[in-house]
Order: C-alpha cells, then structure tokens, then sequence
C-alpha cells in the first residue's frame, strides 16, 4: 500500500510519514524539496495525504481531487475543517478530514490527539485507516467539521488571542519578560512560557488559524465583552460585583476545577524541584 503525502517534505508531512512507514506503507512525498509532483502521488498512491499551511490547502486540495478516484482516501492536517473538507468532497475520493492536537516537535503519537471528522467514507476504511494512528498511542475525537471550527475557535482561537493579549500588554507597557523574571510564581512562569512558546513559532500559522476561522469573531466578541465588564468592576473598586462574576465562572467550571488544581499542582511541583 502507497500513502502520497503533499507536502511531505515539511515537518508535519515528514512526522507522518514517519508513521506510515512503521505501519508497512510505501511514502510518497512531494514539496518544494522534493521532484515527485501531486499528479503523480493522485495517480500511483491508495491513500493521499495533503500537509501544507492553512492558506493554500484549499487551493491544493481543488488542484488534485479531479485526478482522484472513488477507489482512494483523501484527508488532509489542515486546523480547519469546514472549507478543506468541502473542498476534499469535490473529489470522487472517500474522504476524511485530520486535526493533529499536536506539532511535529512531538516525539510520538502516545497520548496525543487527533481530531478525525469522516465526511464521506466507509465505517470500516474509516476504521482502518484511523487505526494506524491508534497503535502509536493516539486518541481519536471524531467531530463535524462545523463542530470542529466551532470548538476550535476556543481551544485555539481563544487562548492563541489571549496569550498575544498578554504579549501585547506588556510590550505597550514597556514590561520585559526579563524584568519580571525575580518576581516570578511558578503559575506566571507558566504562563510567560505559553506566552514564549506561541512567539517563537510561525506568524502566519497563527494569523491564518485566527483570521481563517468563521466562529472566532463571535468567540473575540466575548471575550471584549468578558475583559469589559471585569475592567469596568476593577476600576469601579465594586469587590461584590467581581465576586458574583468569580462565583459564577467558578460554577461554570465546577466540574474542571478540581481536575485543574490537581493538575497544575503536578506541573508546578515538577517546576519547583527541577
């Protein structure tokens, strides 16, 4: 069996090419490194990956699923789903769309998860095919591709928008991570290192993930609403107004909150004895 992998030749591609490969399939790849050309990975290859940056899967996706029969699977890694797996669905191809919960400095697939949203494919292939990311450790959620963009407009969206808030506020405030660096808790180093990591990856993955997204404008809606009203509670020096806005996140969170202390206990200890 052949998996063709577009964009193969980036980090993702070459993380999952890794996969198969310990799966027993053959890896085709092509990129802007490598000669092999998408028509010949639609021809030669069962199974056709697409691995390149949010703005121009659709745009690959349309160039090769003319070339695909009913007989392949096409997926693609793309953050987004609605409009790749719309695209994908132009195709004869079954079809399955792949959100790796994940980057390709990962060393595994043990615990990691991978959001699959089925969109025209057997029960069965769809099984198969999930399967070999399975025996690696990974955990599969299916979704909607709708449910997918709508969540992830949180889970990404939201916290992507809060942590170049926090960047943003210091750096108009003149505050270096550096000044702060004496004054650190193991929470706030926490943070400042979220803060660190997003800042040192790629711009236009973030800002196509932001901007590509059709829910995150309702979810950055909220949230303006959110950091409104606590600022207009803080500067009124109402303590029993930003007490019944605590209570009622702390009951909107009642059933995480446990889990949470728990957990950031964990990584704070770790911190703290390293």
């Amino acid at each position: 069996m052949k998996v063709g992998i577009i964009g193969g030749t980036g980090r993702m591609g070459r993380f999952f090419g890794g996969v198969f490969e310990r799966a027993g399939y053959e890896v085709m790849v092509c990129g802007r490194r490598k000669e092999s050309s998408c028509h010949e990975i639609a021809e030669q290859c069962p199974v056709v990956m697409v691995s390149v940056p949010i703005r121009e899967t659709v745009p690959v996706i349309r160039k090769v699923a003319p070339l695909l029969t009913k007989d392949q699977l096409l997926c693609d890694l793309t953050s987004l789903k609605a409009r790749p797996v719309a695209a994908m669905l132009e195709s004869s191809a079954s079809v399955i769309g792949l959100h790796p919960m994940f980057g390709p400095s990962a060393p595994s697939l043990k615990g990691q998860t991978i959001i699959a949203t089925p969109a025209r494919v057997s029960p069965e292939r769809a099984a198969s095919f999930l399967s070999i990311f399975e025996r690696e450790g990974a955990k599969i959620t299916y979704s909607t591709p709708e449910e997918h963009d709508r969540i992830m407009a949180v889970v990404q969206g939201l916290t992507h928008l809060v942590t170049l808030t926090v960047a943003g506020t210091m750096r108009k405030l003149g505050t270096t991570p550096a000044e702060t660096g004496p004054f650190m808790s193991p929470v706030y180093q926490i943070e400042m290192g979220l803060v660190g990591r997003l800042l040192s990856q790629d711009p236009d993955l973030y800002g196509d993930m932001l901007t590509g997204n059709p829910d995150v404008p309702r979810v950055l809606s909220a949230c303006s609403e959110a950091l409104a009203e606590l600022s207009a509670l803080v500067i009124a020096k109402d303590t029993e107004g930003f007490r019944k806005i605590f209570s009622e996140d702390a009951l909107h969170f009642a059933e995480y909150t446990e889990r949470a202390a728990a957990e950031t206990d964990f990584l704070i200890a770790s911190m703290v004895e390293r």
